[in-house]
């Protein structure tokens, strides 16, 4: 009985997570697919679209339709968590989880330790500049 309970208990928690999810519903798709011309807002492909929040969804950004842009697979996986489409080194996205930072810190060259995890699970041992606190190897 209790293994039952603990099961829709879960049930339930997922359902109600879901509801404050990054889920951007189908009509927010169908204007931001016609406003940008069903092309990625990067590098003009149309093969492979996803919708990405321009400020990061983890950052506080919304799922209104003026948040969100056509971007291909490629260049959404290389902005990640950033303003920044690594493949073609443009920026694509705006007030970023460290935007605050970058305006205080732009000239600033000083290291520190990468925040980013190895496979194992232990915290990376490089040291980076970048303004997001990540080495090269956890962009």
């Amino acid at each position: 009985m209790k293994k039952l309970y603990f099961i829709v208990l879960l049930l339930v928690f997922s359902i109600c997570s879901f509801s404050q999810s990054r889920h951007i519903s189908e009509t927010t798709k169908k204007i931001v697919y016609s406003r940008d011309g069903g092309v990625c807002r990067c590098c003009g492909s149309s093969q492979d679209l996803e919708y990405d929040h321009i400020t990061p969804y983890s950052c506080g950004g919304s799922n209104d339709a003026s948040n969100i842009q056509l971007l291909c697979q490629k260049c959404n996986r290389s902005k990640s968590n950033s303003c920044y489409c690594k493949v073609h080194n443009k920026k694509v996205g705006s007030n970023c989880c460290d935007d605050s930072v970058a305006t205080t810190k732009k000239n600033s060259t000083t290291s520190k330790q990468c925040i980013g995890k190895t496979k194992k699970g232990t915290r990376c041992r490089n040291t980076t500049t970048n303004l997001n606190g990540r080495c090269h190897l956890h962009q």
